[in-house]
């Protein structure tokens, strides 16, 4: 009798990427910036702040959809690169960085995509894949908190308003992708969360249209009566945090530098 080995992950394949840290000295560098009033162009800076703060958080949302899925079962996660929070080593690169950030620039709005490739059948337990799906959008939730922090404070009397507004509108874009990540889509999380719980023949029937949800959702949200009343629901989460709608507009317009 033979027994196959269990590849364990080694420490190497958790270490945290040089790519990562670069665009973590990026956001650092270009909030310093616009903190400082030290770029003279405020709005290349906010661009600069925003994308690769997006670009961070993306990387955190897939992390830890990898890092349940390992404490799930899935031992494979670690050789695949994904605990090393490098984009470069997601499934699809397309789908999980250059299409949300081309989502920002066209209509400010906040979609990751999934891109961790997770060998489901390595995972026993309808609770457990539902929890690997809800993580990613769980770590936007939690870092929207983490930017309207200072505005609940009453950050707004003393720091930059550049700054503000900055943060402001990256917060903004955490509320929109965890809100519609975890609509119950084909292809997003919130499908993910409750196709555990559906027959079998439901979830192959659906499985086709998988590949199209990401985009049918952006789609419908460029209906201008669906848009207003989508945007108006996050400004009320955001308000909850007394973040002004003024100062994720001004952020936008920062942002949007090739326009001013």
């Amino acid at each position: 009798m033979s027994v196959t080995p269990i590849r364990r992950t080694r420490h190497g394949d958790s270490r945290i990427s040089p790519i990562f840290l670069g665009i973590v000295a990026v956001m650092a560098v270009s909030g310093w910036a616009v903190w400082t009033e030290f770029a003279s162009d405020h709005g290349f800076a906010v661009f600069l702040f925003v994308v690769s703060g997006w670009v961070v958080s993306l990387c955190l949302h897939e992390y830890a959809h990898a890092r349940s899925a390992l404490h799930s079962g899935d031992i494979s996660i670690g050789e695949k690169g994904y605990l090393t929070l490098n984009p470069l080593k997601y499934t699809h690169a397309l789908l999980s960085i250059v299409l949300p950030v081309v989502f920002v620039i066209m209509g400010g709005i906040g979609l990751p995509g999934g891109a961790v490739f997770i060998e489901r059948g390595r995972i026993r337990g309808r609770w457990r894949h539902s929890l690997i799906s809800a993580a990613g959008p769980l770590v936007n939730l939690l870092f929207a908190v983490l930017l309207m922090l200072p505005f609940a404070l009453g950050a707004v009397d003393t720091w930059p308003t550049e700054f503000l507004a900055a943060l402001a509108f990256l917060a903004m874009l955490q509320v929109t992708a965890a809100v519609l990540n975890l609509l119950p889509v084909p292809g997003l999380d919130g499908y993910g969360i409750v196709e555990p719980w559906l027959s079998y023949q439901t979830r192959r029937q659906v499985e086709p249209f998988a590949q199209f949800g990401l985009l049918a959702v952006f789609g419908v949200l460029w209906i201008p009566s669906v848009n207003v009343k989508f945007f108006d629901a996050v400004y009320t989460v955001m308000g909850w945090f007394h973040v002004p709608e003024d100062y994720i507009r001004f952020g936008y317009t920062l942002f949007r530098f090739w326009k001013n």
